[in-house]
Parts: C-alpha cells; sequence; structure tokens
C-alpha cells in the first residue's frame, strides 16, 4: 500500500489465486483500520488487473474491513494523485452541500427565502419577509417574520436565532407560542 492525502494505491501481486488475495488484503486493512479512522479515500489498484465484480468485491472488502469509505476507483495514469485530489473535494462539497445552505443578508418586506436542506441566515428576518425550510433555520440576527423549519414534516428540526420577536413561528405543522420570559412552547395548530 502506498496512501497520499486524497487516497491509497494497492499493490497486488499478479499470480496470488484470487480469493487468497482477497484474504491478504482484508488481514492488511484490518490491522491498518486504526489508522483510516472513517476516512473518505481513493483507490488504485497496481498489478493486477479484475472483472468489475472482483473490483467491487475487494473494495467492499477494504471498506469493511478498515471502516473507510471508497469514493472511486481510479485507473491506472500517470496524474493519479490530481485526480483523486479532485474527486475528494468534489465529494466533500456535495457532502457539505447536502447538508444546509447559508444566506448572507437581511429578509426583507415580503421575500420568501426556501430550502430544502438547513439553512443559516447572516442577517435579519424583518417583519413580512418568510423563511421556509425542509430542515433547521438558524438567524444571527433577529427574526421578526415567518419562520417554518421542518417544513416536510421533520419535527426534530429546530429554529434558533440571537433575538426572537416573530409574526410566526412553525416546525411542521406545530406552531410555537411565545410565553413570558421570551421563550417559546409548544401548542398544536388546529
Amino acid at each position: 500500500m502506498k496512501s497520499s492525502r486524497y487516497g491509497i494505491t494497492i499493490y497486488l501481486d499478479a499470480d496470488m489465486p484470487y480469493q487468497e488475495l482477497l484474504l491478504a488484503v482484508k488481514e492488511k486493512f484490518e490491522a491498518s483500520a486504526h489508522f483510516f479512522a472513517d476516512a473518505d479515500m481513493t483507490v488504485e489498484f497496481c498489478g493486477r488487473t479484475f472483472t468489475e465484480e472482483e473490483e467491487l468485491q475487494i473494495v467492499d472488502t477494504i471498506e469493511e474491513a478498515a471502516g473507510v469509505h471508497i469514493l472511486c476507483i481510479i485507473d491506472k495514469s500517470d496524474s493519479a494523485e490530481k485526480i483523486q485530489k479532485r474527486v475528494l473535494e468534489e465529494s466533500k462539497e456535495a457532502h457539505h452541500a447536502k447538508d444546509g445552505m447559508f444566506y448572507r443578508g437581511t429578509l426583507r418586506g415580503r421575500q420568501i427565502l426556501e430550502s430544502e436542506t438547513s439553512i443559516v441566515i447572516v442577517g435579519d428576518i424583518e417583519e413580512g419577509a418568510m423563511v421556509v425550510s425542509k430542515g433547521n433555520v438558524v438567524v444571527t440576527g433577529t427574526v421578526y417574520g415567518t419562520v417554518i423549519a421542518g417544513a416536510g414534516g421533520h419535527y426534530e428540526a429546530v429554529i434558533a436565532a440571537h433575538h426572537m420577536s416573530p409574526k410566526q413561528l412553525r416546525i411542521g405543522d406545530i406552531r410555537l407560542k411565545p410565553v413570558i420570559g421570551g421563550s417559546y412552547s409548544w401548542a398544536r395548530l388546529l
């Protein structure tokens, strides 16, 4: 094995029977599992060619034995490290895009901001403005308008803000009503 910051190249014995090779790969990665620690990586196989089924079986074996996630298999090439770096960076960008988004600025008047993911708003939500998210909503400023989190029925969603004086807060179909002290309690909408 030879690793870089972006992936790993595995040099394999061309003459070893496939089942023995598979067992040797499993043992090697089990012994090195602490080194990889839930890493995302690319893999390149050298010294031997495989059928697609054999390649997938080796990938599954490595993932199970070392507790890693293999993003892709790199074909032999002079620029393998560049490809590995690009694949890893693209994968991380896609992962972060799934987690949520940022909106920078104050939502004014009749503006409506909708999101399929959680959203962080760096600014305020003025009266008359609305934010609707299927995930969580976090506001670094003040909420004066309407915020709906968990719009897809995700009742574990949260709404957090530096200060809240909202027109309406909802998580799914549950409306939050203000109580003394500025905190909010749950009340089912009718």
